[in-house]
């Protein structure tokens, strides 16, 4: 340990090139990028019983589940708890923005890539005899430009267990989305119009997944219709950027996420979030009891709106010894970076 502030520094803002990002220390566990990382996700999130509850209404139901509370509460990390504590697979996740449709959820279909194959191999195999006789090119298989999206192959990998998927932000979406959802959600089913214009002996059709299977690589789809065997276990989240008309809510369950009312087991909660996401020493306890009890007290008494990853940052660089209370510059100025409103 050094008395130097700006002992950890790596970038120093001198202009003189060096190899020094090779110091650079494991990233956080929540900033890994695998598979196994991806599984760490779920194994890290600790649920509330009410949570719990609603989750399993929701399956036993087989209705979606309405998610909604404050950024970085853990809205999105429940379904990866859930698909890796039921050994569902991956999370089959659809973030959603203003110019997003259902048939992207469904499928997706390059009409123009499979023009432009044809074109080349008309150029290429037709001979001038071939095109005198106007005789077609070969046809291109369609399954080469025909992709299941992450709610259609929910719906068409769910024959043997049930998918888990994730419908992200959908607070975010065009205003007919979310009818357009129930309407698929309703039926258990969908039509894949390009498919089912086939001739009969081209009906069976293999398709790429959303999702990458190594063992499996295809679904098969028959006369271009994609029935659910097993309905997913869906998770719809929602920041509150918007309202949803009562026919959506109506056929959702409801859950709202938020730190516990009581100071101590919102304290509490918060440990035991850190211990499963950091290892550390019983010597630096304290220093780590110390940061989670003035991260609570600005839940409380600033009525901040932070995210349970904002402490988390902040005791990242607390346990590979840079004091976020002691940078240069101003006092606890990087910890009030780390620890900045996000709704001001």
């Amino acid at each position: 340990m050094t008395d130097d502030p700006k002992h950890w520094w790596i970038f120093r803002g001198k202009g003189e090139p060096h190899d020094g990002a090779t110091r650079l220390p494991d990233p956080p566990p929540w900033r890994r990028f695998s598979n196994q990382a991806e599984e760490l996700r779920g194994a890290v999130f600790a649920p509330e019983d009410h949570e719990v509850e609603m989750v399993n209404a929701a399956m036993y139901l087989r209705r979606p589940l309405l998610i909604t509370g404050r950024a970085g509460i853990g809205k999105t990390t429940l379904a990866y708890a859930v698909a890796r504590e039921l050994k569902l697979g991956r999370v089959l996740r659809w973030s959603v923005t203003t110019q997003s449709t259902l048939r992207e959820a469904l499928y997706r279909y390059d009409a123009v890539g499979r023009l432009q194959e044809t074109a080349l191999r008309r150029d290429q195999t037709m001979t001038a005899a071939m095109k005198d006789k106007d005789t077609p090119p070969p046809a291109v298989p369609i399954d080469r430009y025909l992709r299941l999206g992450p709610l259609g192959t929910a719906f068409a990998d769910s024959k043997r267990r049930p998918r888990v998927l994730l419908v992200d932000e959908i607070d975010k979406s065009d205003v007919d989305l979310p009818n357009d959802l129930l309407h698929i959600f309703e039926e258990g089913e969908f039509e894949i119009p390009e498919l089912a214009r086939l001739p009969a002996d081209q009906q069976k059709v293999a398709l790429l997944p959303h999702d990458p299977r190594p063992r499996e690589p295809t679904i098969p789809i028959v006369g271009g219709r994609v029935r659910c065997g097993h309905f997913p276990i869906v998770f719809l989240t929602s920041n509150g950027e918007r309202s949803f008309p009562p026919a959506f809510l109506r056929r959702c369950l409801q859950l709202h996420m938020d730190w516990p009312k009581d100071h101590e087991r919102k304290q509490e909660k918060l440990a035991r979030i850190v211990r499963r996401h950091l290892d550390f020493s019983p010597d630096q306890t304290p220093r780590v009891d110390e940061l989670i009890g003035a991260f609570v007290r600005r839940l409380e008494n600033h009525s901040d709106d932070l995210a349970t990853d904002q402490l988390l940052n902040a005791l990242y660089l607390v346990l590979k010894n840079v004091n976020p209370e002691h940078a240069p510059g101003d006092a606890e100025a990087l910890l009030n970076a780390l620890w900045r409103s996000l709704s001001k």
